[in-house]
């Protein structure tokens, strides 16, 4: 557990990220290490959005106990996509104390930031995002 999320908010980045970027014949986002990336980065230069992140997350899995009756993480890859959808265009059925369609563009920014970004900032594992679009680093 991280000391910014609690086990079930970590649960649901990690679907939520791996929701925006799936597994296939390469790695998800979670375990190309974009969680990480976004840890780091939010106890460093994003530190002002832990409130909004932590409220993102809960709010998330408030949407998904009204909808479906059950957390984020536990819904099947279409759902978990409906519901980013209905999200990124405001059409939610619960209250959210931020904007969610605006936090929520921050939030795939973030992502796609940990996927593509050099491995020395914690995500992109491994350079496997640099290897899946082929990349070379030449020094």
């Amino acid at each position: 557990m991280s000391a910014l999320f609690d086990e079930n908010q970590l649960r649901c980045l990690e679907a939520v990220l791996d929701t925006l970027i799936p597994p296939d014949d390469y790695p998800g986002a979670w375990q190309a290490g974009v969680g990480d990336y976004l840890l780091r980065q939010l106890t460093g230069d994003l530190a002002h959005l832990q409130t909004s992140y932590r409220a993102f997350l809960r709010c998330l899995d408030a949407e998904a106990q009204y909808l479906h009756q059950c957390d984020f993480a536990d819904l099947a890859n279409d759902e978990r996509s409906d519901l980013l959808h209905r999200i990124e265009k405001n059409r939610l059925e619960t209250n959210w104390p931020i904007e969610p369609g605006a936090f929520f563009a921050q939030v795939v920014e973030h992502c796609g930031e940990g996927f593509y970004s050099d491995p020395g900032n914690g995500g992109n594992r491994e350079g496997i995002a640099w290897q899946m679009i082929g990349f070379e680093v030449r020094g």
